[in-house]
């Protein structure tokens, strides 16, 4: 599944050139021109790479990253600062609000993506543990196995990516739309029809280790992996 780039930036020729050498590299964009649209998007859309301008309308890319950074759903999202400013003290304020990493203007797009995939390998290697937990739910991702209060819990493929993305954001609700661009991927056509199924298989198979039920569906929105789902 190709990764999402969200591109925060005001100016639009900067805007479609980063859009352009991105995708030309086989990312996804996703491209927002105002700070408190950004954010907004970034909460809905959980991008894997955040590439952020520092001065925007709206709200400031500092504020911004520094917002992203105190909200539990997206604080693991790296971000990148790109800025026309150059100066020590503002490449050390922009890393200490919580940026990884900080790209002065003019730069090379192809620097860029390189160090967006660098931000990548580094965000797997910390982010993609080997193990994923919540309430009595282990997934082991290198032996692809999940148990429940100990107990083996069987799945196919699918579920077991259906439970990979609630386990990496317990409570959180997730719209069908979100679940199949992060289970099926962006570019397969599947119908909203098929989250349903494979929700339920995935609560089947949580169900038959006796406790309570976990998958949380919140009618006309999506659904959440939720200990208090009852």
């Amino acid at each position: 599944m190709k990764p999402l780039i969200c591109i925060v930036e005001d100016e639009l020729p900067q805007a479609e050139l980063l859009r352009y050498n991105f995708e030309n590299q086989g990312f996804h964009t996703l491209t927002v021109g105002d700070g408190l649209e950004a954010l907004e998007r970034i909460e809905d859309e959980l991008p894997d790479v955040v590439v952020l301008d520092w001065m925007l309308p709206g709200l400031s890319g500092v504020e911004i990253c520094r917002k992203i950074r105190q909200q539990k759903e997206i604080k693991h999202i790296p971000i990148i600062m790109l800025t026309a400013r150059g100066e020590e003290g503002d490449r050390i304020r922009g890393l200490e609000v919580g940026a990884d990493d900080y790209v002065v203007k003019p730069y090379s797009p192809k620097e860029l993506v390189a160090r967006v995939r660098a931000l990548l390998r580094r965000s797997k290697s910390v982010d993609g543990e080997e193990f994923l937990e919540y309430a009595n739910v282990v997934m082991d991702l290198s032996a692809h196995k999940v148990t429940r209060g100990g107990e083996p819990v069987h799945l196919g493929p699918t579920e077991f990516q259906l439970l990979r993305v609630f386990l990496g954001r317990p409570t959180r609700v997730f719209s069908r739309e979100n679940l199949l661009d992060k289970v099926w991927g962006r570019d397969v056509y599947v119908e909203d029809r098929t989250v349903d199924v494979h929700v339920g298989r995935l609560r089947k198979a949580l169900n038959l280790v006796k406790g309570p039920e976990l998958i949380r569906t919140i009618r006309g929105v999506g659904y959440s992996i939720d200990q208090d789902a009852q």
